[in-house]
């Protein structure tokens, strides 16, 4: 099975923490030049120190805010225009804060949609015509269970994060025609700060204690327990190589099974 990924290089958004940097460090041990992207320029030289450079990888960074979609376009084109294509683009951004649907305000939609959809399709136009012209291309979306489920509390995730997939789907069927192929990876619960904010917001609204809500999450999960996040890590670089140059248009649940759907 080819998992080679020397020669390619990848941009993987929300690199300096989590399900981003886990994705961005096994990309890079499989050959791949890594870009990492998010907004504290700190955070991202400091992760730069930890990618594999052992097959001679040469790493860089680009330090942008995905609330500024328009800054964002400006400042990705210019970086191809100066550094050539891009093989691999790992689209992930944080989740949008929990709440219930009914009380969401319009403005956390619309900004939620610009830091998503719009941010991911930004990045989508500026790389397309460089994977085409290597005649390799490998999207890779890192969204939610919540796009078969619904996850309680999560209104505006969940909202906005099926609109996500269905773009993704749609932009497959596109693009198949290039062999460029476009999946999306669905995280469980998985051991980042996002599940930390989730805990703790869950136990300011109901006075339970963070172990017993940790507990009663885990008790929902056929495997036990919460993910690592190099285990969806290891999906998004699979789906990243050369050995999956079959599969496109899929949603692929990294859960321990808690999902209760196929």
């Amino acid at each position: 099975m080819n998992l080679d990924l020397s020669g390619k290089t990848a941009l993987v958004c929300g690199s300096t923490q989590g399900i981003g940097k886990a994705s961005a460090a096994e990309l890079a041990s499989l050959g791949a030049n890594v870009i990492l992207v998010a907004r504290n320029e700190d955070a991202l030289k400091e992760a730069l120190k930890d990618l594999d450079i052992s097959k001679g990888q040469k790493h860089d960074f680009l330090a942008v805010d995905f609330q500024t979609p328009t800054i964002l376009k400006e400042k990705v084109e210019n970086f191809i225009a100066t550094h050539g294509a891009i093989h691999i683009l790992v689209n992930n951004t944080g989740g949008p804060p929990s709440g219930l649907i009914q009380n969401a305000k319009v403005d956390e939609f619309l900004q939620a949609f610009n830091n998503h959809l719009v941010c991911n399709h930004i990045l989508v136009q500026a790389l397309l015509q460089g994977m085409k012209d290597e005649k390799y291309g490998r999207i890779v979306n890192i969204i939610s269970t919540s796009v078969k489920i619904p996850l309680k509390n999560l209104g505006v995730s969940n909202t906005i994060r099926a609109a996500v997939a269905n773009w993704s789907k749609t932009l497959a069927n596109e693009v198949a025609s290039y062999g460029i192929t476009v999946n999306n990876v669905l995280p469980g619960a998985t051991l980042t700060g996002r599940l930390t904010a989730i805990i703790e917001n869950k136990s300011k609204n109901t006075g339970e204690s963070l172990n017993e809500i940790k507990n009663e999450m885990e008790s929902e999960i056929p495997l036990g327990r919460f993910a690592e996040p190099s285990e969806i890590a290891n999906a998004v670089a699979f789906l990243a190589s050369p050995a999956a140059s079959y599969i496109t248009g899929i949603n692929v649940p990294v859960d321990g099974g808690r999902t209760g759907c196929l």
